[in-house]
Formats: structure tokens, C-alpha cells, sequence
């Protein structure tokens, strides 16, 4: 997976998701990107970007940081990278082929808490730290994440 940060006038890009189960939570923009079919992760992420919002990033920086969140007991390993976006145009239009996003919108880093408290630990410590500290170099989070499916998870953090 991948996700990019934009940052414009208005603040950070953020974009709302619906959940199979209904639920919507925001993220940055990002999604999977199958690098063995030949596609490079930038590219991936430029792809992915411009689907979710109608923006076309022109040069990526990064990444910024990388999140590794693994579930044993569910059975699953999530490895994301995440990426600043150097420079980017165009207008602000959602348009999700996948159905997953349904708005977008530019947020004050003041405001981001509110619209990421609804997300996973893994998503809103990263980019919550990064708003603070706007760091250049790369920096890694992990987390164990316990229990058998959504809504019975304990999450703990890992000192990298």
C-alpha cells in the first residue's frame, strides 16, 4: 500500500472513505499498488491520487514514513509507504472507480484530528506526528495489532 500527502492553501488532502460495513473514516489518499505487474510504486500512488481526487501529482518526495501493522490472530500483514507530494495541479473532483471514496477535501492540520479520530491508531499517529514535526527524513511505526476481527482489536505500538 501507499498513500500520499498533499498539502495545499487549505491544508492537508484528505479523503472519506465508506467501509464494506457501512462505516466512513478519513485517510489521506493512497490505496494498493501491485509493483509485480510492472507498475512503480510513484507511479502507483500518482495513479491512485488522481483517481480518488482528480489531482495529478508531478514529483513525489520521500517516502516520509512507512506503517507495518500485522494481525495474527486475523490473519493479516498491512506494509504501507507513505509519500509528500512535491508538486501537483489540477481541480479537486472525487471520483472513485473502486466506490471506496466519496468526498475529498483539503483540511486545516488543526482540524485533522477530528476528522482522523474515527480511523485505525496506524493511520492517525503517523500523520498526526508528521503535522507537528514535518520531518524530511524517513521514519518507520509498527504496531501488533491482537484480537480476532474489527471492533475487538487491541492495538499496541512498537518503539522501532
Amino acid at each position: 500500500m501507499a498513500g500520499g500527502l498533499l498539502e495545499g492553501p487549505e491544508g492537508i488532502l484528505l479523503v472519506q472513505n465508506r467501509r464494506r460495513d457501512g462505516s466512513l473514516d478519513w485517510s489521506p489518499p493512497g490505496g494498493v499498488i501491485e509493483v509485480d505487474d510492472g507498475e512503480s510504486l510513484a507511479d502507483g500512488l500518482t495513479r491512485e491520487v488522481w483517481e480518488e481526487t482528480g489531482l495529478h501529482v508531478t514529483e513525489w518526495a520521500g517516502p516520509i514514513y512507512r506503517v507495518e501493522a500485522v494481525a495474527p490472530e486475523a490473519g493479516w500483514h498491512l506494509r504501507a509507504e507513505v509519500h509528500l507530494a512535491a508538486s501537483f495541479r489540477g481541480e479537486l473532483s472525487p471520483g472513485d472507480p473502486d466506490g471506496i471514496v466519496v468526498d475529498a477535501r483539503f483540511v486545516d492540520p488543526s482540524g485533522c484530528a477530528g476528522h482522523l479520530e474515527s480511523n485505525h491508531v496506524w493511520v492517525r499517529e503517523p500523520l498526526g506526528a508528521w503535522l507537528i514535526e514535518r520531518w524530511a527524513d524517513v521514519r518507520s511505526y509498527r504496531y501488533t495489532v491482537n484480537g480476532p476481527r474489527a471492533g475487538a482489536y487491541t492495538v499496541v505500538p512498537e518503539t522501532p
